[in-house]
């Protein structure tokens, strides 16, 4: 029987501003490994003293083809669950366990999840500008690029704002003002729409930076210019107004890259309140849930959009696209690339060409680490600053 011997968290910051949590579990087969994705960029020690203080000492000497039973005895192992911080700890083994029953099986993990529906996911980038002149620049060149689905924003989300209306001793953060962002982007559609026509899948991100009745009256205002989605129009919290989104409008919902829960999301989808579901599939705990969530959306038409900005380490990402060239009810994948120091400590990334990203056909996920390079750049300290977003009165605000 092959045993967990070791349990290891690897934090590095080869990009400079994400910090990346890496889960590796070694086997009592020497050079039998996997690699797992355990990254919450937010608090990445609080998921490394989860991992090493809490998950270690359960795995140790377990059975590493039990993949099904070892995620639900540790999801139920701390008797409360279902809080980010131990599901990305959860996650990272859960992956890494998928990683090493692949490279036993001399497979890509996509063939144990039931094979190829697809070559290749297609994948969306992101297009920003300080107006609509540089944002259309922008799109076109991820257009000449190859690129079909583009996420297009203008002063980032929400619109960033000078605080010249705020009250005196106003409290620092990243000010937006949520009615000027409101009446900005259906005219930035607009323009876009007049000069590349239908040419491009385009989206937008409101990142619940409003109110839920102006949310529904901006996905009202987009029906025209036909977004192939509006992502988090509303937050978590407010999923009830979804049906009346739905009522009001046919713009296709994209939401749940905050969700930790599956109450966030069982709802929603059957009863059709949402088009793309967009998880971050290390906040729901892994491959593992990940699988089964994007089984349950096929049976109700959501399709999948897993999260996948520059805080997904590239192990997440190859998780990503596993499912995504596996699943059926695929949607779109989101994409923001890698530099050349990301691809250095992580030999393997995924490619993508003219769109679409390519799995490698290795065995397990395909992606390594290389662990002198990651310790070249030590992660950060201290919370993170662009999530402290307020309005012009000074009001903290979501997300």
């Amino acid at each position: 029987m092959l045993t967990i011997r070791d349990v290891r968290t690897i934090l590095t910051m080869p990009d400079g501003s994400n910090r990346l949590v890496i889960v590796k579990i070694e086997t009592s087969e020497p050079g039998v490994y996997g690699l797992g994705c355990a990254t919450f960029t937010q608090r990445p020690l609080a998921v490394r003293t989860a991992v090493e203080e809490y998950l270690k000492p359960f795995l140790l000497g377990k059975d590493v083809q039990r993949i099904e039973d070892l995620w639900q005895t540790m999801w139920v192992n701390s008797y409360w669950r279902n809080g980010p911080v131990l599901n990305n700890a959860i996650s990272g083994v859960d992956i890494a366990l998928w990683d090493i029953k692949g490279k036993l099986a001399g497979m890509p993990v996509y063939q144990l999840l039931g094979g190829k529906c697809r070559e290749a996911a297609a994948v969306y980038r992101h297009a920003d500008g300080k107006d609509e002149v540089q944002v259309l620049e922008n799109v076109q060149a991820l257009m000449e690029q190859g690129y079909q689905y583009i996420r297009c924003q203008m002063g980032g989300y929400g619109g960033k704002t000078e605080r010249k209306r705020s009250p005196e001793q106003a409290q620092p953060g990243i000010y937006y003002d949520p009615d000027s962002y409101a009446r900005s982007i259906p005219r930035l559609f607009e323009y876009i729409r007049g000069h590349i026509g239908f040419q491009a899948e385009l989206l937008h991100d409101v990142h619940e930076r409003l109110v839920p009745i102006e949310a529904i009256n901006l996905a009202k205002k987009l029906e025209p210019y036909e977004l192939f989605f509006l992502e988090d129009p509303l937050s978590p919290e407010q999923g009830n107004w979804l049906e009346m989104l739905r009522q009001q409008c046919a713009t296709p919902i994209a939401l749940g890259e905050l969700f930790n829960n599956p109450h966030e999301w069982t709802t929603l989808i059957t009863r059709r309140l949402i088009d793309f579901i967009r998880v971050h599939i290390s906040q729901i705990g892994g491959l593992t849930p990940a699988k089964k969530l994007a089984t349950l959306c096929e049976a109700f038409a959501v399709r999948t959009a897993w999260h996948g900005p520059g805080d997904t380490s590239p192990v997440g990402h190859a998780a990503n696209l596993h499912l995504d060239v596996s699943c059926h009810n695929f949607g779109v994948q989101e994409w923001s690339g890698f530099t050349e120091t990301v691809r250095e400590v992580f030999p393997g990334c995924p490619e993508v060409r003219n769109g679409y990203m390519y799995p490698n056909e290795q065995p397990g996920l395909g992606i390594d680490i290389d662990e002198r390079q990651a310790a070249r750049y030590p992660c950060s300290d201290g919370p993170p600053q662009w999530t402290l977003a307020r309005t012009p009165d000074g009001t903290a605000a979501r997300p």
